[in-house]
């Protein structure tokens, strides 16, 4: 099954209030030409789940400065000062967790398990509003697993099933980020044969990725 589609098909599927979750880590291993289909789609509301939102005018910044994000769920903003004028002006809802964090709800989405204990953020604002639960005398905060309508992921190659193959640390919060979309778009350096791959050298397996963006 070739999974490998135009570029107007991918902007198709963006639709005002999805989520939309985006791999990558500072502007590393991020999708930039799908977040540049997303941007064209013109698509509002969206609640973006991402490590981060990049610089002003480049990856996942780009949603920012676009206003299209009216949420924002990642562990660090610290790259980009229009996000922090966004959301003192109101325009973004902005929701910061500890890295790891950050990292376990995405799993926990995409493994389709109710969420993990966690001591991080304990005794600090991270805290507030969430279930404590007690195991053995330690007390934890239950993270709630995040999921998306569509996940964007970049891959150093892909063939036409959809496994996919990482180079370093682009691998980042890709394979977590290919786990956790109901629709799992990706963006491939190179798309490769069917059959080509060796399976040891799969980081995420075809049955992830619904559909993979046409090279030009």
């Amino acid at each position: 099954m070739d999974k490998v589609i135009a570029k107007e098909a991918v902007g198709a599927l963006f639709k005002d209030g999805q989520t939309v979750m985006i791999g990558g880590f500072a502007n590393h291993g991020n999708p930039k030409r799908l977040i540049d289909v997303l941007v064209e789609s013109g698509a509002r509301g969206l609640t973006v789940i991402s490590n981060d939102s990049g610089d002003p005018d480049y990856t996942t910044g780009r949603l920012v400065r676009s206003g299209q994000a009216t949420r924002w769920i990642c562990s660090h903003v610290g790259m980009n000062p229009e996000m922090g004028k966004a959301v003192a002006e109101g325009r973004i809802d902005l929701e910061l967790n500890p890295q790891g964090t950050l990292a376990e709800r995405i799993r926990s989405g995409g493994a389709g398990v109710g969420g993990v204990l966690l001591r991080t953020g304990l005794g600090t604002v991270i805290e507030e509003g969430k279930r404590k639960i007690e195991v053995d005398g330690v007390e934890y905060l239950l993270e709630t697993p995040l999921r998306a309508d569509i996940a964007l992921v970049h891959a150093r190659k892909a063939d036409g099933c959809g496994n996919l193959v990482y180079r370093g640390t682009s691998r980042n919060f890709n394979p977590l980020v290919a786990m956790a979309g109901r629709i799992v778009v990706v963006e491939a350096e190179e798309i490769v044969p069917i059959g080509s791959l060796d399976p040891d050298e799969i980081h995420t397996p075809g049955i992830f990725v619904h559909m993979i963006l046409a090279n030009d």
